[in-house]
């Protein structure tokens, strides 16, 4: 059932990728995006920073079915907020309860650690991440259909599907929060967003991974921030071709993690699985700058989606590393690290696309192969385990 919600919360928020910079111009009445379109990207990831380690706390304490339960429920009210948002700054505002609504992928994340042995952990973190990646086969596409014949019209469907998760999640979802741990005291202190980070800081052992991990999520913005706009303007794809190439990612990316992540990490531990990840994402960023055809960005889509394969081997080694009781802190660190990287990632890549747009709008790819280079060292390092 929680990767049931996982997936379904994919095609959400999936939906309305393809018409970002469409509504934007839209209801903005401008063709210049400039930094509204970071900034819309950004405020999504600002709101998950400030709520999803709340979330993952609250969740400690009072159980994962509850909190995901309410995120959903605002998921869907917030979906059929935007598609009646008349002015930009009310898109803003839409935008603002989305990404509070949608912390709630760290309680899952914590969910799974509930439920899975420790040696097991990566490859359910990687089904995990497979449903995600089923999520964006089917969201993108339809999105992109959708959009051509109305912008908000993703906005509506998010809203059904986001009403369709809350009741199989209210009919079927069980508690995953061992009662032993969900019965000590609740420290108030966790609420503060930035708590899980201090926390984090009196694991010293962690931190490098920490920094990898960091390095990871930033780095993988660029795709998220430019794959629209690139398509757009290098290859002129329209909503539908944005929407298909976004659903072949997804069903690349599900296979990948589904069958890859999870055998690889076993057969060769986890370092390897992050190093193997990092160079193919780091070559295939590379030769995306350079693309020239369309079907040439399709054809390194399978190189791309090898690079998911680090984060699910990040996740089960930096969850070994703490105890039972404190899963749902660690998900909400990785997920406030996470909102980070989205938080500052989008204003500085769109600055840096637009600024070399005419030029040589590859520029970003090109950085994003050059920062994936800081990774290498820690990963060369092997650290004892705590």
């Amino acid at each position: 059932m929680i990767l049931a919600i996982v997936t379904l919360d994919a095609i959400g928020i999936s939906l309305v990728m393809p018409i970002v910079p469409s509504l934007l111009r839209e209801v903005g009445h401008t063709g210049d995006l400039g930094w509204r379109f970071g900034a819309f990207l950004s405020l999504y990831a600002l709101m998950q920073f400030l709520c999803a380690p709340v979330l993952g706390a609250l969740s400690d304490r009072f159980g994962r079915r509850p909190v995901l339960l309410v995120s959903v429920a605002g998921a869907a009210i917030d979906a059929l907020f935007m598609a009646l948002a008349p002015s930009l700054w009310m898109l803003f505002v839409g935008r603002a309860i989305a990404g509070m609504t949608g912390a709630n992928m760290a309680v899952a994340s914590a969910a799974i650690a509930d439920l899975t042995p420790e040696n097991q952990r990566a490859r359910w973190f990687g089904r995990m991440g497979a449903c995600f990646g089923i999520g964006f086969i089917a969201g993108p596409a339809l999105g992109g259909v959708l959009g051509d014949h109305g912008v908000r019209l993703p906005f509506i469907a998010a809203a059904v599907l986001n009403g369709l998760t809350f009741l199989a999640a209210l009919l079927l979802l069980r508690e995953s929060r061992p009662p032993k741990l969900a019965s000590q005291p609740f420290d108030r202190g966790v609420l503060h967003p930035l708590a899980p980070l201090r926390w984090a800081k009196s694991f010293p052992a962690l931190l490098p991974i920490l920094g990898v991990f960091t390095v990871l999520m930033l780095v993988g913005e660029v795709a998220g921030t430019t794959w629209v706009l690139y398509g757009e303007d290098k290859f002129a794809w329209n909503g539908t071709m944005v929407g298909v190439s976004l659903a072949v990612f997804g069903l690349i990316q599900a296979l990948m993690q589904g069958f890859v992540a999870g055998p690889l990490v076993e057969r060769w531990g986890e370092r390897a699985a992050i190093a193997i990840g990092t160079a193919a994402d780091c070559t295939a960023y590379a030769l995306l700058a350079f693309a020239t055809q369309g079907w040439m960005a399709l054809a390194l889509l399978p190189l791309l989606c090898t690079g998911g394969i680090g984060a699910p081997a990040l996740q089960s080694m930096l969850s070994a590393r703490v105890g039972e009781a404190e899963q749902g802190r660690l998900q909400g660190v990785l997920a406030s690290l996470s909102s980070l990287a989205s938080v500052f990632g989008p204003l500085l890549i769109s600055q840096l696309y637009f600024a070399f747009r005419l030029r040589f709008p590859g520029i970003a790819w090109l950085a994003g192969a050059v920062v994936y280079l800081l990774c290498m060292p820690v990963l060369l390092r092997r650290a004892p385990r705590p």
